[in-house]
């Protein structure tokens, strides 16, 4: 149990005074306690908060994308390309593992690019068969200005915690998202070449 949650303390007999700095959540936890005495609640506060973060952060970033005219799965394509560094030219299934999604998804992506100048596609065999996508000087300069804007933003939303904290909370979510992704065979990565 967390330190702010054990049954001893929380049984709700009579109503308790809350902790310093309680939010919504803790107050879920301490409601499920309060109905169901012994039922197991330290996920909660965890999950929970990891799930509203995950909102938050979601809607600013489309927001924030809006703002900066460029869709997310736009960004996310010319993204990929971008960190692949020079020559800034992938195959799509490259692209594909890279993103997390399908092929189709990603035909989707370089077809609404391709038409806004932003990637082209180069047919790499005579045949035609084998086709990679690369930036465009347009894109580049896109996505050049897309990163620099977001990253000072999205910056701006750690300012409450210290660079301890945030490197401890990015090591403890690294062992998080490995486990859930190893429990569940979901991929974080692309597979090694």
């Amino acid at each position: 149990m967390s330190r702010y949650f054990s049954a001893k303390i929380y049984r709700m007999d009579a109503p308790q005074k809350a902790p310093a700095g309680e939010d919504g959540v803790d107050r879920i936890q301490r409601a499920w306690l309060r109905e169901r005495p012994g039922t197991p609640v330290d996920s909660i506060g965890v999950i929970t908060r990891i799930w509203r973060i995950g909102k938050l952060l979601d809607d600013d970033r489309r927001r924030t994308m809006a703002g900066l005219g460029i869709d997310a799965p736009t960004r996310d394509l010319l993204s990929t390309l971008r960190r692949a560094g020079p020559p800034y030219r992938l195959t799509p299934s490259e692209i594909a593992r890279s993103a997390l999604v399908s092929i189709g998804a990603i035909s989707q992506r370089l077809a609404r690019a391709e038409a806004q100048g932003l990637v082209r596609r180069r047919r790499d065999r005579p045949d035609g068969r084998s086709v990679t996508v690369e930036l465009t000087p347009e894109g580049h300069a896109v996505i050049e200005r897309t990163v620099d804007d977001l990253l000072r933003h999205e910056e701006t939303l750690l300012t409450s915690l210290s660079t301890a904290q945030r490197d401890r909370l990015a090591d403890l979510l690294r062992v998080l998202l490995a486990d859930l992704t190893g429990r569940t065979g979901a991929h974080d990565r692309p597979p090694p070449e």
